[in-house]
């Protein structure tokens, strides 16, 4: 007896007329959603988690119970460890099911490393697949949603993104278009690298900077200033076409073992410092040669001379200060008050002179 008998027979028995085919197939529909619910593995975000249970809330989205594997894996050394330590509870937006939003509570497991040298005591399930460490939402969720704000941009994104049952907001929209950019620049190959040192602490430790010249980001910092870190670095990306550095030696050396197929450059900042060594040596010398042309015998002499007096002056002034400051300790005073003293001599000194420059200008 089919569907239709049923409900032919159930209403001639009770004097009601015969329901409507749409009423049993709406019926139907809703018994293969529930059947299909019943199939948890259908509900999994991912490998490696089992759904435990899916629950409608009264604000009518949906929350999975699940939980993570049984058998733990060290990231460090790879064993295999059953000895749980703890528990670490994540929450994650996943897809949406008919149109309303799902939420996976998930249970995860903290074991101990069982390898006594492993210098990892206690680790948490790793879900590469699924999400990323910290992130709130699954990473198919956010496949979607940089998707959405490559095509839509932040406001328009957000509001479809709440239609179709996967609510977020336009920051974090924007966020995701941040952080795939940043990922797909880390994934990309180097052709122009820029190296240079850099100090940890200023004349005690340095370092060495690796810069991406053609994205305008560093890249990475070594621990030192070596040919062999450098070299090793550069060793490790063959994609590089390019080597800028300044004049040091060492950097040469690094580049010549670790990237024999990329080109030396010198940077901007020690070219243009070369060109201007450069200029200043050939002007000198020019200057040295046709300086009895440009000026005269008296002007030549007359600047000696104003030189000169300029150092006398300077020196003399420095002798004064000098001569002060030894009267001042053989009258016995100390350091801090001979300070004190020099500081309001001076100051006055450059006051009165900065006022008698003041008249002179008014003067003229």
């Amino acid at each position: 007896m089919d569907i239709t008998t049923i409900g032919t027979f159930d209403a001639a028995s009770k004097g009601r007329s015969t329901p409507s085919l749409c009423v049993i197939h709406r019926l139907l529909a809703t018994m293969s959603l529930w059947a299909g619910m019943q199939k948890k593995s259908k509900w999994s975000p991912g490998p490696g988690i089992k759904i435990l249970g899916a629950t409608l809330t009264v604000d009518d989205g949906w929350v999975d119970s699940a939980a993570g594997s049984a058998i733990g894996i060290c990231p460090h050394c790879g064993r295999r460890s059953r000895s749980r330590h703890g528990w670490a509870r994540r929450s994650l937006q996943d897809l949406p099911v008919q149109g309303k939003p799902v939420t996976v509570k998930l249970l995860l497991s903290r074991w101990r490393c069982a390898h006594r040298e492993c210098p990892r005591r206690t680790f948490t399930d790793r879900l590469p697949t699924v999400a990323d460490p910290y992130a709130r939402r699954t990473r198919r969720v956010g496949e979607i949603v940089g998707l959405f704000g490559h095509s839509a941009g932040g406001r328009p994104g957000e509001r479809l993104m709440q239609r179709l049952g996967m609510p977020v907001s336009d920051d974090t929209i924007l966020r995701q278009l941040k952080r795939d950019a940043e990922v797909a620049h880390r994934n990309s190959e180097i052709r122009v690298v820029g190296i240079d040192d850099w100090s940890w602490r200023r004349a005690t430790n340095y370092g060495t900077i690796m810069v991406d010249l053609e994205r305008r980001a560093v890249v990475d910092i070594l621990d030192d200033r070596s040919v062999e870190s450098a070299a090793k670095w550069l060793r490790d990306r063959p994609s590089i076409e390019v080597v800028s550095r300044d004049r040091c030696g060492l950097y040469a050396q690094a580049t010549r073992e670790g990237a024999p197929q990329a080109q030396q450059v010198a940077d901007r900042f020690h070219l243009v410092q070369n060109l201007r060594s450069a200029i200043e040596e050939q002007m000198s010398l020019s200057g040295r040669a046709t300086g009895r042309v440009i000026l005269s015998e008296d002007a030549i002499v007359d600047a000696a001379a104003h030189r000169g007096r300029a150092r006398l002056a300077h020196r003399q002034s420095r002798q004064e200060i000098f001569d002060m400051l030894h009267a001042l300790r053989q009258q016995g005073l100390s350091y801090s008050e001979i300070c004190a003293a020099t500081i309001k001599v001076r100051f006055s000194v450059n006051l009165d002179e900065t006022r008698r420059r003041g008249c002179d200008e008014g003067r003229a």
